[in-house]
């Protein structure tokens, strides 16, 4: 069905996998309509309870295709709201863990960004070098960077360009963990599996208030997963899960 991508499922964990080899998996509109065609359809499925997104051992994504932007003017890039796509992905109920190895540039970093985990072989490169060819991050770099490392981090990055290895990453919070490279494919999918086999709405309802976080005060915040936490005592899961504890058995969500 795809040509930029494969994809492939394990019990409750699907995978995408860009596949533009030869340019590094350069993300350009083709790749985008089939990562969100196929993510669409895992979102949509009640057997699925997490993706993971990955590239090859190179590359994660070292970035936009620049060939395909650079014919672009500023008229067709505000009429096709360019990139603007690509916050469906960001959007999903999925939970989404990206496994990153080689570069993940540019438009690559960003992607990665909109996963709610990410993961990274010791041979991962971070970067937004958008500056060095005249442009910005546009795929919501300058904001999901900055929330995430703070300000004076993602201003190191975005001004000079330069690139970080994935120790500097953990170091500065943008990933979650670093492993070989050669576990990294095992590692995303234990990952995956655990928050696959926990129910749905509470994954849904922990992503929730963890994103909330970024958007508002910490009164608010507070507040609303107060909410939230009350409102998970109606659900089947916090009934069986509790149970289960107080029975000594693994819980069957």
């Amino acid at each position: 069905m795809f040509e930029t991508i494969e994809t492939e499922t394990q019990g409750r964990v699907a995978t995408i996998r860009f596949n533009r080899p030869d340019q590094l998996n350069a993300l350009n509109t083709q790749l985008m309509h089939e990562v969100l065609t196929a993510a669409t359809e895992f979102d949509k499925d009640p057997g699925i309870g997490c993706l993971i997104l990955t590239g090859n051992d190179r590359a994660f994504a070292a970035g936009a295709d620049i060939g395909e932007l650079a014919v672009q003017t500023y008229a067709t890039m505000q009429t096709n709201d360019y990139f603007a796509e690509w916050d469906r992905f960001a959007a999903f109920r999925i939970p989404k863990v990206a496994a990153v190895s080689g570069y993940a540039l540019g438009g690559g970093c960003e992607v990665a960004l909109m996963c709610d985990v990410i993961l990274a072989s010791d041979t991962a490169k971070f970067g937004q070098p958008e500056i060095k060819i005249g442009c910005i991050p546009g795929i919501g770099g300058t904001q999901r960077l900055t929330r995430l490392i703070g300000r004076v981090r993602a201003m190191d990055m975005i001004l000079t360009g330069r690139m970080i290895d994935a120790s500097e990453a953990l170091q500065i919070g943008l990933v979650s963990r670093v492993v070989t490279q050669n576990t990294l494919s095992d590692t995303a999918y234990e990952v995956a599996e655990i928050i696959a086999d926990y129910a749905d709405d509470i994954v849904s309802m922990a992503r929730t208030c963890v994103n909330m976080a970024e958007q508002s005060t910490l009164e608010s915040g507070l507040r609303f997963e107060r909410q939230m936490y009350h409102a998970l005592y109606g659900l089947p899961a916090q009934q069986e899960g509790m149970n289960a504890f107080l029975e000594k058995r693994d819980p069957r969500f």
